[in-house]
């Protein structure tokens, strides 16, 4: 690797070093359904985003509090000198994407066959830190 490159490279994780991703792939519902879970913590404060998930009745909101507790144990592993309660963490961005769509038939009137579309989706969370922004 040239020098130029490494110290992109460098600089470029220096500057993301407040901002941790975490992924869902293959999540067995449709994208639809998922963000509108999604859409009611982007943005807020992580333990305020706990909350909200946990008493939510929404059945996507269970996948989405397991990927928000696996984004903050993301965040203590590449900042274990620091204090998760300090941190001001918040949820920067979050987006559902389509994933994999099951085709079946159903079988119906006069030998016909419907088709029923299972739908699956992507999620992606990036956590954010207050301080920088600011």
């Amino acid at each position: 690797m040239g020098k130029r490159k490494q110290e992109s490279a460098l600089a470029r994780k220096f500057a993301n070093k407040d901002v941790v991703k975490a992924s869902l792939k293959d999540c067995p519902s449709s994208p639809r359904k998922m963000r509108l879970v999604a859409d009611i913590i982007r943005g807020e404060q992580v333990d305020k985003a706990l909350n909200i998930l946990k008493y939510s009745k929404k059945d996507a909101s269970n996948n989405l509090e397991k990927l928000l507790l696996s984004a903050i144990a993301n965040w203590q592993v590449k900042n274990e000198d620091q204090d998760i309660e300090n941190a001001e963490l918040y949820v920067k961005e979050i987006f559902v994407d389509g994933g994999k769509t099951l085709k079946r038939l159903r079988p119906r009137a006069q030998g016909r066959g419907a088709r029923i579309r299972k739908r699956s989706n992507h999620v992606t969370l990036i956590l954010g830190n207050k301080k920088d922004n600011q």
